[in-house]
This record gives C-alpha cells, sequence and structure tokens, in this order.
C-alpha cells in the first residue's frame, strides 16, 4: 500500500469573525483563516484536494496573521515542480467557491464530488450563498467530474468519507501517511473545533461544531468520529499549517 505526503499550499485568505468556525463560541473576534490546497505526493498520480482561490489577496498583513506565505495557484504548485496540466486527480471536501476556483485549468483532472454537492450548486439556498456554479461549468461540460454517492476509495492509500458537517455532501478526505492515518476534514473547522477551551468542556462538550453547518447536532457527531478515527488531524482552515511544507513524513 502506498504512502502519501501531504503539502499544504495557502491560496487564500478570509478575515471573518471566529464564530464563523466555531459555533457559538468566539463570537465578536476578528479571526483569519488560510484557504489551501494540499497536494498529495506519492503513489502514480498527482493528487490535488481543493484548488483555492483565483485571485488571492497577498498582503503582509495577511500573511503576518496566518504565519505562512499566501500563493497564486500557479505559484503554489510551482513549488512541488507541477503546473495545473499536469494534475491527475482533484478531490473536493464541497463546491463553495473557495475550495474550487481554480478547477477549470486542470484541464486533464477527474474532480472527485459528492452528489449532493453538484445538486447544491446548481440550486442553492438562499442561505448558502457560498455556492458559484460557474467555477465547475468547464469542468463539468468537459466531462471531468467523477460523482460519489458516500464513502469511496479513490486509489489505494487515499479514501473519502462523507461527512456532512458544514455542507450536505462534505467529503472528508482520508491518507495513509508514513505517520499513519491523516485526515483532512471536508468541513470548515480549525484546530479549537477539536480541542475546545476549558469554557467549553466544562459544559461536557468535547468538540465544537463548525459555525455554518447542515444540522449542529449531527455535526457534533461527525467532528467526534474524525477526531477519534485520525492519527494526525487536519481542521481544513487551521492557520499553523500554513508555515509547514510537509505533513506524514516520519521524523
Amino acid at each position: 500500500m502506498p504512502t502519501y505526503l501531504i503539502h499544504p499550499i495557502v491560496m487564500g485568505t478570509k478575515i471573518f469573525d471566529q464564530g464563523m468556525m466555531t459555533y457559538q463560541h468566539g463570537l465578536g473576534r476578528p479571526y483569519t483563516i488560510p484557504i489551501y490546497c494540499w497536494y498529495l505526493e506519492g503513489g502514480d498520480r498527482k493528487i490535488l484536494v481543493d484548488t483555492g482561490e483565483m485571485h488571492p489577496i497577498q498582503s503582509p498583513d495577511r500573511e503576518a496573521a496566518i504565519g505562512g506565505k499566501i500563493y497564486t495557484f500557479e505559484e503554489g504548485l510551482t513549488r512541488w515542480g507541477l503546473t495545473p496540466e499536469a494534475i491527475d486527480v482533484v478531490i473536493h471536501t464541497h463546491l463553495h467557491n473557495d475550495h474550487c476556483e481554480n478547477d477549470y485549468k486542470c484541464t486533464r483532472a477527474a474532480f472527485y464530488v459528492h452528489e449532493a454537492e453538484l445538486t447544491h450548486i446548481h440550486n442553492p439556498h438562499p442561505l448558502d450563498f457560498r455556492y458559484l456554479e460557474d467555477y465547475i461549468l468547464d469542468i463539468e461540460e468537459n466531462g471531468q467530474i467523477r460523482t460519489l454517492t458516500g464513502d469511496s476509495e479513490i486509489c489505494p492509500g487515499i479514501s473519502v468519507l462523507h461527512t456532512p458537517a458544514h455542507t450536505p455532501g462534505g467529503l472528508s478526505v482520508v491518507v495513509d501517511t508514513p505517520q499513519g492515518k491523516a485526515i483532512i476534514t471536508g468541513f470548515c473547522v480549525i484546530d479549537e473545533n477539536f480541542h475546545p477551551p476549558r469554557e467549553v468542556t466544562a459544559m461536557e462538550m468535547e468538540v465544537i461544531p463548525p459555525g455554518t453547518h447542515v444540522n449542529a447536532y449531527d455535526a457534533y457527531d461527525i467532528l467526534l468520529k474524525i477526531k477519534q478515527m485520525a492519527d494526525i488531524l487536519i481542521p481544513l482552515h487551521e492557520p499553523r499549517f500554513s508555515g509547514v511544507d510537509t505533513i506524514g513524513m516520519k521524523t
């Protein structure tokens, strides 16, 4: 069974209230999150998880806030000797715009997407304005999308779990690494969601659901399951990975 190294590449940021990440906690606290593309190095295919923003704001202030450099899609891939055309596979955690804006550049890639995400990007609820179908029309028209209906193996050593915590079709990506099983969450959270502060654990809560979610109770249970499964837990917007080149390498 092959193992993979995970390379986080920052391809955008957002500044908003922390409560957008941590449900009913951290309200009123400004917070900057990185938007990642993850390169899974190993095996015989070039694999990405998500593609990030098309036109990221690259500023010293934002880089200082997250503790790492912000790249364009092409710049970020070049760090690992890649081009958009070289990508074989893209796995989408979900289809909110900041996770799929560069899809059209990966002209050779197969895109793995849960069927519920396709339904919602074409007919979004007014509350979920983050779905913008323009970003996937090219790959859809080109027949590049591979629709998933549940938990699936993508290739040896990489699989996805259907985790509808943040969106109906969220997919968490399970990656075998030299250090064990890493899970990139299919929902938008930070470390604090999995390791709450004392005022939260004092209420007998082991995790905090995402600030935006499909169902808060179900999201809580999903986070708890993923926390228990992972040897290496990778919350989708955790800033500390911004300054990290590689996850999963044996030391």
